[in-house]
């Protein structure tokens, strides 16, 4: 069974930068399309970015564009999402996700991912 663990949110002032981490295991990090969504407090899931499986082609969504970084590393089992000048606006549980179908296609929807992470807290003060 695969599993996604989430570190590194926190509380930053606006302007801060944090960087958040997602281990997976149980299965093979390299089949892995891997996205990253977020859910404000009375909002749907949104997507945030993706990368590809093996050629490290990213796709993000363009409130976060110029801003965020998503990058994957093999050796660790790992992605992550670089966040920097956040806003108050990026306040949310910032989930991990993990598309299993060997795709080529970087989804942006919830239904495109198979296995999900618990989420971590990320709150941007003004």
């Amino acid at each position: 069974q695969v599993q996604l663990v989430e570190s590194g949110g926190g509380w930053v002032q606006a302007g801060d930068s944090l960087r958040l981490s997602c281990a997976a295991s149980g299965g093979t990090f390299s089949r892995f399309v891997m996205g990253w969504f977020r859910q404000a407090p009375g909002k749907e899931r949104e997507f945030v970015a993706a990368i590809s499986r093996s050629t490290n082609i990213r796709n993000y969504a363009d409130s976060v564009k110029g801003r965020f970084t998503i990058s994957r590393d093999y050796a660790k089992n790992t992605v992550y999402l670089q966040m920097n000048s956040l806003k108050p606006e990026d306040t949310a549980i910032y989930y991990c996700a993990a598309d299993d179908t060997l795709s080529t296609v970087l989804g942006t929807t919830a239904a495109s991912y198979d296995y999900w992470g618990q989420g971590t807290q990320v709150t941007v003060s003004s």
